[in-house]
């Protein structure tokens, strides 16, 4: 059975309300195993059979589309991935009062468009680095963790979902260990 994280883009933002429930339910209605949410609605733990991460990112996403009546973006790792995505994060102590936070991308960037580091427009914000469908970046509180992801969206004109890396970290220590 593979292991994996679902991380949920446009729950429970913009008028959008998808509870717990609903989310478990479609993740359970789709024969997934072990379903559960880590914190937030926007975090899903599942057993996800034999099946490879770009099927179940499909079945997800039509499900909730059904489910919800809109399209939710879903971004799909499995455990293996979580952990060599921690490994390829910054390393070091940021400034104080920074919070390191990770874009997830839906594929791999060949070559990653913009400069290292690039500062997010009107901002303090840092795109520190980019490893493989992820985009690490380093935020200083004030609302900053809210902008890099719409800045990555329009600059690489893909759907992406950010996270705090102790949010990743939490949920491979806590789920990742069988």
């Amino acid at each position: 059975m593979t292991r994996f994280a679902a991380f949920l883009r446009g729950v429970n933002v913009g008028g959008h309300v998808v509870t717990k429930d609903t989310l478990q339910k479609t993740f359970e209605d789709l024969g997934f195993e072990e379903v559960t949410t880590f914190r937030q609605s926007g975090n899903m733990i599942f057993e996800g059979g034999r099946l490879k991460p770009e099927q179940a990112r499909t079945r997800v996403e039509n499900a909730l589309r059904r489910r919800v009546g809109y399209d939710v973006g879903v971004f799909i790792r499995t455990f293996e991935d979580l952990t060599k995505m921690l490994k390829s994060a910054p390393k070091g102590p940021g400034r104080e009062g920074t919070s390191l936070l990770v874009t997830l991308l839906p594929s791999p960037t060949a070559k990653f468009p913009l400069p290292i580091p690039t500062t997010i427009p009107n901002s303090t914000a840092l795109i520190v680095s980019a490893s493989g469908a992820e985009v690490f970046s380093q935020t200083h509180g004030g609302g900053e963790g809210a902008l890099p992801n719409p800045f990555l969206e329009s600059k690489l004109k893909v759907k992406a979902t950010t996270r705090n890396v102790n949010v990743i970290r939490e949920i491979v220590e806590r789920y990742g260990r069988r």
